[in-house]
């Protein structure tokens, strides 16, 4: 089971930053993602962390502004928003998957665990 959470009302320019809580199973040989869901577009790739090895991927849209990392007892990833605009603003998801290699992490189809979204909006 995966719990997302820090989502909120920022202006633009701010940071904020999101938690994925796993629980109910070792999540320690999954990769973990973000995606989100704009207002009106279809949920897109954010960027992703496997849990093992700390390898990661990112959208281009974010490179640069967005950090994924986990914690020591891979329990928890953590998405570090900086430079907040308002086209960040979405439901942002977070989905576990085992087994991916790096060219798979931003496919979502491959991702079998979800959370249920958290809400970020980005005020100008």
């Amino acid at each position: 089971q995966l719990q997302a959470s820090g989502g909120g009302l920022v202006q633009a320019g701010d940071s904020l930053k999101l938690s994925c809580q796993a629980s109910g199973r070792s999540f320690s040989s999954y990769t973990v993602g973000w995606f989100r869901r704009a207002p009106g577009k279809e949920r897109e790739f954010v960027a992703a962390l496997r849990l093992r090895d700390r390898s990661t991927s990112y959208a281009d849209s974010v490179k640069g502004r967005f950090t994924i990392s986990r914690d020591n007892a891979k329990t928890t990833v953590y998405l570090q928003m900086n430079s907040l605009s308002p086209e960040d603003t979405a439901v942002y998801f977070c989905a576990a998957a085992e087994r991916l290699i790096v060219s798979s992490f931003s496919n979502q189809n491959v991702y079998n665990y979800w959370g249920q979204g958290t809400l970020v909006t980005v005020s100008s």
